[in-house]
This record gives structure tokens, sequence and C-alpha cells, in this order.
């Protein structure tokens, strides 16, 4: 299996239109990853604003990942853990490092929206020191760097597809195991779809979700929650517990 990584691509002040059009082919693959984008997906408002210079290609990106079209495949039919690690490999390069950035990604989704995560990434400081205004994301985590661990450098392998591949087609994480246990996993690219897991279906883990709100017959009053739930219920669970108001304090796997 094949994997183009690490290749950045940059818009310069002198770039041409067709350069820009190479520019936008290439956020189309790297942010909604690998699909086929027909004609009445595109989007065709953004992309003559960064034509014409009001947009920056880092807001393309922004516009491109906060679209129905990435909305509907990634957030409203993936798992959360799914969700949040195809935004770090999308937006960032790289996959989320331990599970206290996993969670935190998870919580903001949820207190904060859609639009708040995806902006999480596009506006930190890592992506403005990476990809800064006119810099196409890429597999920066795909390649060893001093000072890095290697559990990163292989979490991330785990997450490129082949040329071909489409990261739509996996709706169960693929990391969630090995980021919530901080255990190593191979550095291998797989071939087919499915989750680089010790556990046979994404079924088979639990986690714990801890939720504070207040108490229906006493507002004032806040309660604390534990729900446990298997990992193919956790986004209607997230989505019930969204409804009522209440915040989601962590999410941890269970033994």
């Amino acid at each position: 299996m094949v994997a183009v990584i690490d290749a950045p691509l940059e818009i310069r002040a002198n770039s041409t239109a067709d350069d820009k059009a190479v520019a936008i082919r290439a956020v189309y693959k790297q942010v909604l990853g690998n699909p086929h984008v027909m004609e009445s997906e595109r989007l065709v408002i953004a992309e003559s604003q960064f034509y014409d210079g009001t947009y920056t290609l880092r807001e393309f990106v922004r516009a491109v990942a906060k679209s129905d079209f990435y909305r509907a495949r990634y957030f409203e039919t993936c798992a959360p853990y799914r969700f949040v690690e195809l935004n770090f490999k999308h937006l960032l390069g790289r996959a989320p490092v331990d599970q206290a950035e996993l969670s935190e990604h998870i919580q903001r989704t949820v207190n904060e929206g859609y639009d708040a995560e995806i902006d999480s990434y596009i506006d930190s400081v890592e992506y403005c020191e990476k990809f800064g205004e006119n810099i196409v994301p890429y597999y920066t985590g795909a390649k060893t760097q001093v000072g890095k661990k290697q559990v990163s450098y292989n979490r991330t392998l785990s997450l490129l597809q082949g040329i071909a591949g489409v990261d739509s087609a996996d709706k169960d994480s693929r990391l969630v195991d090995s980021v919530a246990t901080n255990a190593t996993v191979a550095a291998s690219t797989p071939s087919t779809g499915g989750r680089l897991s010790p556990y046979p279906d994404a079924t088979a883990k639990r986690f714990k979700i801890v939720v504070k709100g207040s108490k229906f017959d006493s507002p004032r009053r806040i309660s604390t929650t534990e729900y446990i739930v298997p990992g193919d219920r956790m986004t209607p669970q997230i989505q019930r517990i969204n409804r009522t108001g209440a915040k989601i304090v962590s999410i941890t796997e269970l033994n």
C-alpha cells in the first residue's frame, strides 16, 4: 500500500489561478478524506472567494471542514472518537497524542458545538505554526521527528489510507483503545477498513461518561451522573445528554 505523506503545497503572492486550482483539489482531498467530490458538492462560493483573495487558503480549509459534505460524513454518521481522530488527521496532519487530548475535543463538540470543534484546530497555535495561512494541511505526523514519541508516529500511520482509500468507509475509531490505554500500535498502514484494536468488535469496549447538570426538581442543585455505555451506543447517548443541557465532564474507557 502506498501513502503520500509530508508533501507541503503552498500558495504564494505570485501564484496563478492554475496554482490555486491545484491547491483547491489538494484541500478537498486532504480535508474530506480522499473522496470523489461531484460538481454539485463543490463549495463554489468559497472557491471564488479563495480565487479572488477574499479567503486565504486557511479560510478555505475552514469552509471545507464546516461544509455539509464534511459534517454528514464524519460528524453525523461516525462514532465520536472517530470524528475527533479524523479531525486531527485532516486538519493537523497527525493522530491524537493521548486520552486527555481526545476527551477535550469530544467535550468541546458536545458542549460548544460542531463549529467550535472545527475552529479549535484551525485557530490553534499548532496549525498556524505548521501551515500558516497558505499551506495545505498534510501528514506531518507520519514522519519521525526529534522529540516526538514513536507511538505518535505509529498512530498517524494507522490512520492513513491507501491512494484509493476513503476515510468515510470506517465509522468506528481506529485508535480509541491505543489512546485510552496508552498502548502502542504497529507502524503499519492497514489496507482495509476496520479498527486497530485487541478487541474483535467495537461494541466489546465500554465507556464511562460523567455528566454534570441541574436537577429537574431544583435547578439550583447540580448533580453528577455516570453513564456506562458500549462503544456503538456512544453517539446516541451523547446526543441525549446534549439535549438535556447537561455538561459532559469526562469520557473514559473501562477495562
